[in-house]
């Protein structure tokens, strides 16, 4: 590699997929360079080109994935021209990655230990009692609790936060001169997201190490990167520092995702009040809520069983939205799986439009579902892999025996197009679809039954702000139109604020804080409450 080289250069780069016979231009002309030691944004919507171009760094492509144009350089050498052995040695030795989807990622029979270990060993930075001792460094690292119990521990037993850092892990491991970062966070809750961020700008710092981070969160850009590529439709329409940028869009593309984010500033828009008489008893009301899990393997002098709810009360009004926030592990997810039906509780009570979950008979408990519907965080888990978009909306409907196959079809396309995409996408499969395009089907989902509870965990976390905006709007105009409750969980603050009427703090497993998002958000009480507040990024989006 020349002096005056970077360590990435992309030149010209097009990429197309086999579809039908026929190839569908994804990437068109893209040209960036990466130096040594800097963070270069790419931003964009879901389906803009962003992570195609980030396969495309390391030869990762899918199989129906072709370059038609352009050169790809690192360190000088030009990557469409290795071979696969030479792209063996250069992934994660030369080139990491931490990839999106912490599920489809991580061996689900291999430890999360033997997994990263793995990928010391294949780059000769040691066996056995060397290699285990960094994994541990490494978990710890990225701030996983435990770390020499947990990396004997497989996947399913790590949160999808959890699995995302143990991503993180294998992608820093061998210390590699390129990290390719393809939304490494989407998944993490402020804190955590602070400190593993912080851990890659301390690596950029030392090593020189740059880092190529593909997101779709312009707060997180603006706050890390030294530039921003902004792409819509497979075309780099805006370049720059991230400061020209944010305070001086030139494109309309630009404008649109700027004002979409959210921000602390946000502010809940009242819903009009609808007509009828209005039940004043909550729809759900959870008491002193306990679930705890028996430990595989706990220590000599340890307890057998981890208390992940303890304590937990709460009650869900008649069409309003409440929100549980908190760190990865806290027992957000947890609380909303006990709520679902999901997970069965420890000690405590859920009630349901005042019956007792607990005491449901099954076909009680099959009606209870269609009056309660999920929405789930991993957009790549959440549909069958076998199913069209059509078969996977339609689904639901079909269980509860709703309608026929002409009336499904039709009430699947108006689903469709109240979650913003195009009717012909009902005949496609998940693999055709992106991160962002899964979920919105998984939330049109939800909505087919017309439910009056949905839970969505982590709903929104993989959507562009455009279209996470046009979610949150179709949400609030939902529950104006048919009265839905929400429980929501995020760890997205400025989401919450936006969307909540009532917020619920958890730190292990325990509500340290409850309020109005004004109560929490501009006067919090808690010290963990402060300081999920102060590790919130993009203080340059804020109003």
């Amino acid at each position: 590699m020349t002096t005056n080289e970077p360590v990435l250069r992309i030149s010209g780069l097009s990429i197309a997929f086999r579809s039908g016979g026929e190839l569908v231009t994804a990437v068109d002309d893209v040209s960036i360079d990466v130096a040594a030691g800097e963070t270069v944004a790419i931003v964009g919507e879901s389906g803009s080109g962003k992570s195609t171009t980030a396969a495309a760094i390391n030869r990762l492509l899918p199989e129906n994935g072709v370059i038609t144009a352009g050169s790809i350089r690192f360190e000088g050498r030009e990557i469409t021209e290795l071979g696969e052995n030479e792209l063996v040695k250069l992934r994660g030795a030369g080139i990491g990655l931490v990839p999106q989807d912490p599920m489809s990622n991580l061996n689900p029979l291999m430890r999360v230990g033997e997994q990263i270990g793995e990928a010391l060993e294949v780059h000769g930075y040691g066996t056995g009692d060397a290699v285990r001792a960094r994994v541990v460094e490494l978990l710890e690292l990225v701030g996983i609790p435990d770390p020499e119990q947990r990396s004997r521990q497989y996947p399913h037993e790590f949160s999808g936060g959890m699995r995302q850092r143990a991503l993180i892990a294998m992608g820093l491991a061998c210390q590699p001169r390129l990290l390719i970062a393809d939304e490494p966070t989407s998944a993490l809750d402020v804190t955590v997201q602070r400190r593993i961020l912080d851990q890659l700008d301390q690596l950029t710092g030392e090593m020189g190490t740059a880092v190529f981070l593909i997101t779709h969160d312009l707060a997180l850009a603006a706050e890390r990167a030294d530039r921003i590529v902004v792409m819509f439709r497979g075309s780099i329409v805006e370049t720059g520092t991230s400061q020209e940028v944010l305070e001086n869009p030139k494109h309309e593309y630009t404008k649109q995702l700027l004002a979409a984010a959210p921000s602390l500033a946000s502010r809940r828009e009242p819903l009009p009040i609808r007509g009828g008489d209005v039940d004043a008893r909550p729809l759900v009301e959870v008491t002193e809520l306990r679930k705890e899990f028996h430990l595989r393997s706990p220590k000599a002098g340890e307890p057998a069983t981890f208390t992940a709810v303890d304590g937990v009360s709460f009650t869900i009004p008649r069409g309003k939205t409440v929100s549980i926030v908190g760190e990865s592990g806290s027992g957000k997810s947890t609380t909303a799986n006990l709520v679902l039906g999901l997970e069965q509780l420890t000690s405590g009570r859920i009630a349901f439009d005042g019956t007792d979950l607990t005491k449901l008979k099954r076909r009680e408990l099959f009606a209870f579902r269609r009056r309660v519907q999920p929405v789930f965080q991993n957009p790549y888990a959440s549909l069958d892999p076998r199913y069209t978009v059509e078969e996977s909306i339609a689904e639901p409907l079909k269980v509860h025996r709703i309608g026929n196959a002409a009336s499904r079809r039709k009430r699947v396309a108006e689903l469709l197009e109240q979650v913003a995409l195009p009717v012909a996408m009902a005949s496609r499969l998940p693999h055709e679809l992106s991160g962002g395009q899964r979920q919105r089907v998984a939330i049109a989902r939800a909505l087919a039954l017309e439910p009056e509870l949905v839970v969505l965990d982590e709903a929104v976390s993989a959507l562009d702000v455009l279209v996470q905006a046009q979610i949150l709007e179709l949400l609030a105009g939902l529950q104006a139109r048919l009265g839905l409750s929400y429980l929501f969980i995020s760890h997205d603050l400025a989401v919450v604020r936006m969307i909540s009427d009532e917020v619920h703090v958890m730190q292990r497993g325990r509500i340290v804080e409850s309020g109005t998002p004004e109560q929490i958000f501009d006067d919090p009480q808690n010290p963990y409450t402060r300081e999920l507040l102060a590790a919130i990024p993009g203080a340059a989006l804020a109003s």
